[in-house]
């Protein structure tokens, strides 16, 4: 049998790792075509690479390939931002009751500490909405970790990429963020009560906000 010869990570992956960033940031816009050939020439590659690292993005629903037309930035309707919510809301309020049940003391206190960076982020005068988006997503990604079911995660994260497509970030809209700080406060609160019905509840009730403000 011959050997295989393994690369520490191939072309096509870090292509599309700074194609998803770059759908992040809204470089590339939703509904936006993808100039194949411009890109292969910014990034000194051939199309192959390039075409494979869109398949993966077209995988976790960020691209969309169009026959005979090429590939285009996803754009996310109101339905599909209400199913994406709805789901996450299952997944992470289900989390958040294993957490609330099991968690351990050492588990709860690094929940705590990042609730306490969110607070600071958001302080009056001090508000650092970058810093808070950020720690946001520590926080959701740092409760799934603690109920530690992979299947679950690998959902979520495939579901938090298009939620990062809508035009309209839930965040954004004013006095969001507050709210936002006031429903994980009530997380926190169930959580520390051990309290796994009132910690689903609060969460999902988290994600219904989260997705009015959305739209």
């Amino acid at each position: 049998m011959s050997a295989v010869t393994l690369t520490p990570r191939a072309l096509y992956e870090e292509v599309a790792e700074l194609l998803r960033q770059r759908i992040f940031r809204r470089e590339l816009e939703p509904g936006s075509w993808i100039d194949e050939l411009k890109l292969a020439e910014e990034y000194g590659i051939s199309r192959t690479p390039l075409r494979e690292a869109l398949k993966v993005l077209a995988a976790e629903g960020l691209v969309t390939m169009k026959v005979r037309r090429g590939a285009y930035v996803t754009e996310v309707s109101e339905q599909d931002l209400a199913d994406v919510y709805h789901l996450l809301s299952l997944l992470e309020s289900d989390a958040a009751g294993v957490v609330a049940e099991r968690a351990t003391e050492a588990e709860r206190a690094e929940l705590k500490r990042l609730h306490t960076e969110l607070e600071a982020a958001a302080a009056p005068g001090k508000e650092d909405r970058e810093h808070f988006f950020a720690l946001n997503e520590r926080f959701h990604m740092q409760l799934l970790a603690i109920a530690n079911n992979k299947w679950r995660d690998q959902m979520v994260a495939d579901l938090r990429k298009v939620m990062k497509l809508n035009r309209h970030n839930s965040l954004l809209k004013a006095g969001r963020i507050a709210e936002s700080l006031a429903e994980h406060r009530s997380v926190m609160a169930a959580i520390e009560a051990r309290d796994p019905a009132a910690a689903m509840a609060r969460m999902r009730e988290h994600f219904k906000n989260g997705l009015e403000a959305a739209n």
